[in-house]
C-alpha cells in the first residue's frame, strides 16, 4: 500500500513538473510572439520611414533639378528654341489663321480717352506691336544692366580686357554685313536688311556652350560672353543711328526731362526700384511718341541704375535688379518673342525659296561671315601680340567661339522687323535666320564636343585643395 502511494506522489510530481515545464514553453513562446511582433513592428516603422525619406528625398531632387534646370545658361535657350520650333509649327498646321489673327488682329490699349475721342491720350496696338515694342523694352534694359556690370565690374572694365572681344565683335559685324551686301548688291530694295546678320544672340550662344559643361575652359566662355555684349552695343547703335526715320520732336523733350529724372535719382542713391520704373515707363512712352524704336529707351533707363549703394557698399542694386528681371526675360519674353516673330508658313515654298536673295545673305553672313570676321580679328589679335590668347584655350576653341557667334536668333528677327514690312520678306527674314542660327550652334557645338578635351579629375582635385 505504501508502494502505491509512493507512486501515485511520483506520478503527480511527474504531472506537476510536466505542467510547469508547459507553462514555461507557454511563457517563452509568448515572449517569443511578443518580441517577433515588435521586431515586425520596428521594422514596418522603419520601412515607413524608409520610403517616407526616399520620397522626400525624390521630391527634393525635383526640385533641386528644377532649380538646376532654371539656373543652368542653357535653359534660356531651350526655352527659346522650344518657343520657335512651337511657332513653326503652329504656322504650318490648320492654326495658323488663328495664331495670325491672335498676333495682329487683337487690339490692346492703355490710356484714356472720351467718347467722342476729342481728348485721346490712349496707345492701341496689337499683341505682336505690344510684344516687340514693349515687352522687349525689358529685355534691351536687362541687356543695358548686363552691359553696365560688364564694364563698371566685370570682364569689360579694363582695356586688356576688353581690347580682344571687342576687336572680334567689330568683325563679327563688319564681315556679315559685307556678305549679306554682296549677295543683294544687284536688289537695292534689300539692302536696307544689311545689319540682320551682324548680330549674335546670347541667351543661345551660351546655351550651346553650357551643354558642354567642364570640357569648355571658363575663359573661352568669358570671351564668348564679352564678343556677345559688344555685338549686342553694336546692335544697339545700329538700330538708333540707321532704323529710326520720321523723328517727332515735342516727345523728346519729355523723354530728356524723364532722363533728368533719372540723373537725379542715380545721383541722389535712390536704390528703390518704383521711382525708376516710372521714370523709365515715361522715358520709353515718350521715344516711342516720337519716332525713336522704344527698347532704345530701355537700354538708356538701365545705365542710370546704381550699381553700388553708397550707404551700404555690399549691396549692388543693379546686380539685385538684373538678377530678379533675368528669369522673366529668359523664360518669359524672349520664347514669347520667339513664338510671336518665328512663325513661318511654309505652304507654297519651294527650293528656290531657300535661295533668296535675303535668306541666302543672311543665312550666308551668320554662318560664313560671322566665323571669317570674328576668328580672323582673334588670330590677327594674338598673333601681332596686341593680346594674350585666352588662359587654358586652343585654336579649336577659338574657332568655334567664332561659330558660335552665327547664332543671331533674337537679335537678327528683331532688326528683321526694323528693316522690312510685309509677310513674304518677313517669312524670308526668318528662314535665313534660322538656317544660319542652326547651322552655327550645330557647327559650333560638335567643334567644342570633339575638339576639346574633357577636363581630367585628378588634375581637378589639386585645385580644390589649394583655393
Amino acid at each position: 500500500m505504501a508502494n502505491l502511494a509512493d507512486k501515485i506522489i511520483e506520478y503527480w510530481q511527474k504531472v506537476l513538473l510536466a505542467e510547469k515545464r508547459v507553462e514555461e514553453k507557454i511563457h517563452d513562446m509568448e515572449e517569443a510572439a511578443v518580441h517577433t511582433i515588435h521586431d515586425v513592428e520596428e521594422k514596418v516603422v522603419h520601412a515607413v520611414h524608409d520610403v517616407e525619406e526616399k520620397v522626400i528625398a525624390a521630391e527634393h531632387k525635383v526640385i533641386r533639378l528644377t532649380k538646376d534646370f532654371l539656373n543652368m545658361e542653357a535653359s534660356g535657350g531651350i526655352f527659346l528654341m522650344m518657343a520657335a520650333v512651337a511657332a513653326m509649327i503652329i504656322a504650318n498646321s490648320p492654326l495658323y489663321d488663328h495664331y495670325h489673327y491672335l498676333l495682329e488682329s487683337v487690339k490692346f490699349r492703355v490710356g484714356f480717352t472720351d467718347y467722342d475721342k476729342s481728348f485721346d491720350a490712349e496707345l492701341e496696338k496689337s499683341l505682336l506691336h505690344w510684344i516687340n515694342d514693349g515687352m522687349m523694352a525689358v529685355f534691351f534694359f536687362l541687356v543695358g544692366l548686363e552691359i553696365k556690370r560688364e564694364f563698371v565690374d566685370g570682364e569689360l572694365s579694363s582695356r586688356d580686357r576688353v581690347l580682344l572681344p571687342a576687336l572680334a565683335a567689330v568683325g563679327g559685324m563688319a564681315a556679315p554685313a559685307l556678305i549679306f551686301w554682296f549677295i543683294n548688291m544687284d536688289h537695292p530694295e534689300n539692302l536696307s536688311g544689311w545689319a540682320i546678320p551682324a548680330a549674335t544672340d546670347i541667351a543661345f550662344a551660351l546655351g550651346v556652350v553650357a551643354l558642354l559643361g567642364s570640357r569648355v575652359p571658363s575663359s573661352v566662355k568669358v570671351l564668348l560672353m564679352a564678343i556677345a555684349v559688344i555685338d549686342d552695343i553694336g546692335a544697339i547703335i545700329i538700330i538708333a543711328l540707321f532704323y529710326t526715320s520720321d523723328i517727332w520732336v515735342p516727345p523728346l523733350f519729355v523723354a530728356a526731362a524723364a532722363l533728368v529724372v533719372l540723373f537725379i535719382l542715380n545721383r541722389q542713391n535712390i536704390v528703390a526700384k518704383t521711382p525708376y520704373f516710372l521714370a523709365s515707363a515715361v522715358l520709353w512712352l515718350a521715344v516711342f511718341e516720337s519716332g525713336i524704336h522704344a527698347t532704345l529707351a530701355g537700354v538708356v533707363a538701365a545705365l542710370f541704375i546704381p550699381i553700388v549703394d553708397k550707404r551700404n557698399p555690399d549691396f549692388s542694386p543693379l546686380k539685385k535688379l538684373e538678377h530678379s528681371i533675368h528669369p522673366w526675360v529668359a523664360f518669359a519674353i524672349l520664347p514669347l518673342f520667339a513664338f510671336a516673330n518665328a512663325g513661318v508658313s511654309f505652304a507654297g515654298m519651294g527650293v528656290d525659296d531657300l535661295f533668296n536673295p535675303i535668306s541666302l545673305g543672311i543665312a550666308a553672313g551668320l554662318v560664313i561671315g560671322k566665323q571669317i570676321g570674328v576668328f580672323s580679328m582673334l588670330w590677327l589679335t594674338i598673333v601681332t601680340g596686341l593680346c594674350p590668347k585666352p588662359k587654358d584655350s586652343n585654336w579649336v576653341q577659338l574657332y568655334a567661339v567664332s561659330l558660335l557667334c552665327g547664332i543671331g536668333f533674337t537679335m537678327s528677327l528683331f532688326i528683321g522687323i526694323l528693316a522690312y514690312n510685309g509677310n513674304e520678306v518677313q517669312a524670308a527674314v526668318r528662314i535665313g535666320v534660322v538656317c544660319g542660327s542652326l547651322v552655327s550652334a550645330i557647327l559650333g557645338y560638335v567643334l567644342l564636343l570633339y575638339g576639346t578635351r574633357p577636363a581630367i579629375q585628378s588634375q581637378a582635385i589639386p585645385e580644390e585643395k589649394t583655393s
